[in-house]
C-alpha cells in the first residue's frame, strides 16, 4: 500500500502552476480563457505565407484528411477498448456473482457489492489524483471550447488517460452512468494532441504532426474528434456528424463537414471490423450484442392514428421529467461544488463509493423482495429462451427463484449491464414480461441514483441513462396502451423506444442529431416519424422550464458560452453602451520594455491596442497586439533595441520568429509574466511593436446596435473587437462581384464586366 502512494505521489498532478492572467473564475476552482480563432496577419505571418506557394496549399489539405484518417482510427481504437473493457469486468462481475449465489445469497451480494466497489474506486482516484479534468461527461467544456473559451486541462495527455480508464472503471463499477458522453471528450482529446503534434510533457510528440499553429485549425480537428465520439459510442457516423453540427460546434463550413463525415466513417469501419473480431471469441466476456445497438427492426410493424395521443403523452411526460432532472441535477451539483468538494479529495472519494455501495444494494437487493413469475409458453417463432442465468443477455433472468421455470421481472433489468437492460426493455414479442410495479419502482429508484450520480469526480455520461430512464415509462405507457386497444401488434417495446427519445430530447434538446442517431442504434427507419414527434414536443415542454442539460452545466461550471441568438434587450443598446466607461490601455508603436512589464502586472487584458502617431499630431490605431504575443518578445529579447526610433516594416526587417513560437499550448496556461526574467539594463531596452500587431482587427462604429457585434463577434470567432468613432469619409465600396476573384486565365473577364456596368 505504502508503494502504491509512492507512485502516485510521483504522477504529475499540474502540467503548469496555477495562475489566473486574463481568465475567467470558475466555480469550481478552475479557470478558463478565450481563444484566438481570428488569424492574426502580422508581419511574420505575411512573409511566411509569401514563401508559400499553391504546392504548400495542397500538402496542408491532404495533412487535414491525414489527421481525420487518425483521428477516426484513434477513437475507433479507444471505444473498443473501453467496450471490451467494460464487457470483460461486468461478465467477470456476474460470472463470480452467480457462481458464489448458487450457496449463498449473502455471500454474493458481499461480492457483488465489493467488485463494484473496487472498479469504482479506482475510477474517482484516477480522476482525484492524476486527471481532474476527467470528471463529468466533458460535452460542456468541449461545446465551450468550440464556442471559443478554453478551459484548463480539459484536452491534456493524462485527461485523455483519466477518461479512457476512469469510463472502465466507473462504467464496470454499475453507476447509473453511461461511457458516450466520455467518449466524446476522448475523441476531441484525441484531435487535440495530434494537432499540436502529440505530448511534449510526456515525450509523446513528434515534428512531422507539428503542422498547424492556428488554434482555428485545431478547432476543426477538435469537431472532428467530438463526431468520432459519438460515432464511436453509438455506431451511429451520420448521427455523429449531426451531434457536432447541432450540438457542440458554434462555426461550420462544408468542407469541415466532409472530413467530419470521413471521420466518422472511418469510425464506423473500425467498429465493424473489431465487432467481427471478438464474435470469433477473442474478447473475453464481450457481449453477443457488442456495442451499442438495440435491433428493434422485427417490432411493430405500423401504427394507427388513435396511437397518436398515447405517443404525444409520452413526449409530455418526456419533457417535464427531462426538465426536472436539468433542475434537480443543476441544485444538487452547484450544492456538491461550493460545499462538498470544496473538502478535498479525500469526500470525493468517500462520496463516490457511498454512491457505489447504494446503487450495488439496490439492484441487487430489490430483485429480492420480488416475486418470481412463471415464464410463458415458449414460442418457437420470437426466438426468446426463458429463464436465464443473472447477467447473462436477453430476457427472463432467473433470480432467487423456487422454480427453474420462473422468471424475476425486476432482476431482468436491475441486475444486468444497462446495455442489456435497454435491449430487453425495447425487444418485441415479449408483451407482459414486466408487471407495471416493477417498471414504476426501477424508474423510481433509477432516475434517483442518475441524479445523485451525476456530477460526482468520475467520468459520467447521461446518454445512456436518460434511454434507461425514458425507455422505462414508455414501456409502462406501452403496456396501458396494449390493455386499453387490445391489439395484438402493439408492442410495447416500441412505445420503450419513444420514451427513451423522448426523455433525451426533453433533457438534453437535441432533435435532428438525436433523431438520426435513434433510427441508426435501432435499425428501424419505420419510427422516424414518431421519434420525430415526439422530439418536437419533448424538447417544447422542456424549453418552458429551463434550459438544456449541457447548457446548464456550462453555466454552472462558469463557462461564458455566446449562443445562436442574441438577447433581446441587446436590440436596444450600441456598441459603445458595452464599452461602459473602462479605460482603453493601449501601447505606442515603439514601448520601453519597462513599461510593457508595468501593464501587464497591472491589468489582466489579453488585448492591447498599438497607436502611433502622424505629422500632424493625431492619433492613429495601427493594430492589435495579444498578452501571448508580448511575453514571446519578452522572453526571447532579440527585438530590444536601445533607441526609441522606429523601424521599417515594408519588407526590409529580417525575420526573428516564426509563427510556431507565439502559439500557446492548448489547454494549459501558457508563459506568464512571471516565468520571464528581465534584468535592468533589459527594462531600460525599447520593442517597435508594428511588426508583430495585426493590422487588421474588426472594427465596428460605436452606434451599432449590440445585437449585430453579437452576431459579428460569434459566426467569427472573435476574442477582440475594437469601438471606434462614426467614420467621416468613405474611401470605397465592395460588394459581390468585387469578392468573386477568378483564376489569372479568367482575370481580363472579370475586368471587363466590371467596367461594363455598376452595381448599387
Amino acid at each position: 500500500m505504502e508503494t502504491a502512494k509512492l507512485l502516485w505521489s510521483r504522477l504529475p498532478n499540474d502540467d503548469d502552476s496555477e495562475g489566473n492572467i486574463g481568465m475567467y473564475k470558475k466555480t469550481d476552482g478552475g479557470t478558463v480563457e478565450s481563444l484566438d480563432y481570428e488569424v492574426i496577419e502580422n508581419y511574420a505571418y505575411r512573409e511566411e505565407q509569401a514563401q508559400r506557394g499553391r504546392l504548400y496549399m495542397y500538402y496542408a489539405v491532404g495533412v487535414k484528411w491525414f489527421f481525420a484518417l487518425l483521428i477516426g482510427i484513434g477513437t475507433g481504437f479507444a471505444a473498443v477498448f473501453i467496450n471490451i473493457s467494460v464487457e470483460n469486468f461486468a461478465g467477470w462481475k456476474y460470472s463470480l456473482t452467480f457462481s458464489i449465489i448458487q450457496k449463498s445469497y449473502f455471500a454474493g451480494f458481499v461480492v457483488y457489492i465489493l467488485f463494484n466497489l473496487a472498479l469504482v474506486l479506482s475510477s474517482v482516484y484516477i480522476i482525484t489524483h492524476f486527471a481532474p479534468a476527467a470528471a463529468g461527461s466533458g460535452i460542456p467544456e468541449i461545446k465551450g471550447y468550440l464556442n471559443g473559451i478554453d478551459t484548463r486541462g480539459i484536452l491534456l495527455f493524462r485527461t485523455l488517460i483519466g477518461k479512457i480508464f476512469g469510463s472502465i472503471g466507473s462504467v464496470g463499477g454499475g453507476l447509473a452512468l453511461g461511457k458516450e458522453g466520455p467518449l466524446v471528450h476522448t475523441g476531441a482529446c484525441i484531435a487535440s494532441l495530434l494537432g499540436q503534434g502529440g505530448s511534449t510533457k510526456y515525450h509523446l510528440s513528434s515534428r512531422w504532426l507539428q503542422v498547424f499553429n492556428s488554434e482555428r485549425d485545431r478547432r476543426d480537428l477538435v469537431t472532428c474528434g467530438c463526431a468520432a465520439g459519438v460515432a464511436a459510442a453509438f455506431r451511429a457516423p451520420v448521427g455523429g456528424v449531426l451531434f457536432a453540427l447541432e450540438e457542440v460546434t458554434s462555426w461550420w463550413r462544408s468542407q469541415l463537414m466532409w472530413r467530419v463525415f470521413f471521420t466518422s466513417a472511418i469510425v464506423a469501419v473500425v467498429v465493424r471490423i473489431a465487432m467481427g473480431w471478438c464474435r470469433s471469441g477473442k474478447c473475453g466476456h464481450f457481449g453477443s450484442g457488442g456495442f451499442i445497438i438495440w435491433d428493434v427492426s422485427d417490432g411493430q410493424e405500423d401504427y394507427s392514428f388513435m396511437e397518436l395521443l398515447p405517443m404525444a403523452v409520452i413526449g409530455v411526460i418526456g419533457g417535464l421529467l427531462g426538465a426536472l432532472f436539468n433542475q434537480l441535477t443543476l441544485y444538487i451539483t452547484n450544492w456538491r461544488r461550493n460545499y462538498l468538494h470544496k473538502k478535498g479529495n479525500r469526500v470525493k472519494i468517500i462520496e463516490v463509493c457511498l454512491i457505489s455501495v447504494i446503487t450495488s444494494a439496490i439492484s441487487f437487493g430489490l430483485p429480492l423482495f420480488r416475486k418470481c413469475t412463471p415464464c410463458p409458453e415458449a414460442d418457437i417463432n420470437a426466438g426468446i429462451e426463458c429463464p436465464r442465468a443473472p447477467g447473462m443477455y436477453g430476457n427472463y433472468v432467473n433470480f432467487f427463484c423456487s422454480s427453474k421455470k420462473e422468471y424475476n421481472d425486476l432482476a431482468t433489468i436491475f441486475f444486468n449491464t444497462q446495455d442489456d437492460a435497454i435491449r430487453n426493455l425495447f425487444s418485441a414479442k415479449t408483451i407482459h414480461e414486466f408487471s407495471a410495479q416493477s417498471l414504476l419502482t426501477f424508474l423510481v429508484m433509477f432516475y434517483a441514483l442518475a441524479v445523485v450520480t451525476f456530477g460526482t469526480a468520475v467520468p459520467a455520461g447521461q446518454f445512456v441513462p436518460g434511454i434507461m430512464i425514458g425507455s422505462t415509462y414508455g414501456r409502462l405507457v406501452g403496456m396501458f396502451v396494449v390493455n386499453f386497444y387490445k391489439k395484438l401488434n402493439i408492442e410495447e417495446g416500441t412505445y420503450a423506444l419513444l420514451g427513451a427519445a423522448s426523455f433525451l430530447g426533453g433533457s438534453m434538446r437535441m432533435t435532428v442529431s438525436l433523431c438520426v442517431i435513434m433510427v441508426e442504434i435501432t435499425n428501424n427507419l419505420k419510427l422516424l416519424p414518431l421519434i420525430m414527434l415526439v422530439l418536437l414536443i419533448s424538447k417544447a415542454v422542456g424549453d418552458a422550464f429551463n434550459e438544456g442539460l449541457y447548457e446548464e452545466q456550462a453555466r454552472l461550471r462558469g463557462i461564458p458560452l455566446l449562443e445562436s441568438r442574441p438577447k433581446y434587450q441587446m436590440r436596444s443598446m450600441t456598441a459603445k453602451d458595452a464599452c461602459g466607461n473602462q479605460k482603453v490601455v493601449y501601447f505606442p508603436r515603439v514601448v520601453k520594455v519597462s513599461d510593457i512589464v508595468s501593464i501587464l502586472r497591472s491589468n489582466l487584458h489579453n488585448g492591447f491596442p498599438v497607436i502611433d502617431h502622424t505629422r500632424n499630431g493625431e492619433t492613429l490605431v495601427i493594430g492589435l497586439i495579444l498578452r501571448s504575443h508580448l511575453l514571446v518578445l519578452l522572453q526571447s529579447k532579440v527585438d530590444f533595441q536601445h533607441s526609441p526610433l522606429t523601424g521599417d516594416v515594408g519588407g526590409t526587417l529580417p525575420i526573428r520568429h516564426n509563427l510556431s513560437e507565439f502559439v500557446k499550448p492548448v489547454s494549459s496556461k501558457g508563459l506568464s509574466i512571471d516565468d520571464i526574467y528581465l534584468s535592468q539594463d533589459d527594462l531600460e531596452m525599447y520593442i517597435d511593436l508594428a511588426p508583430f500587431v495585426n493590422p487588421s482587427p474588426y472594427v465596428v462604429p460605436e452606434d451599432m446596435s449590440l445585437s449585430k457585434v453579437y452576431n459579428l463577434f460569434r459566426q467569427l470567432g472573435l476574442r477582440h473587437i475594437f469601438v471606434v468613432p462614426r467614420a467621416s469619409r468613405v474611401i470605397g465600396m465592395i460588394t459581390r462581384k468585387d469578392l468573386l476573384i477568378e483564376d489569372a486565365e479568367d482575370s481580363a473577364a472579370v475586368e471587363l464586366q466590371s467596367t461594363s456596368r455598376s452595381e448599387t
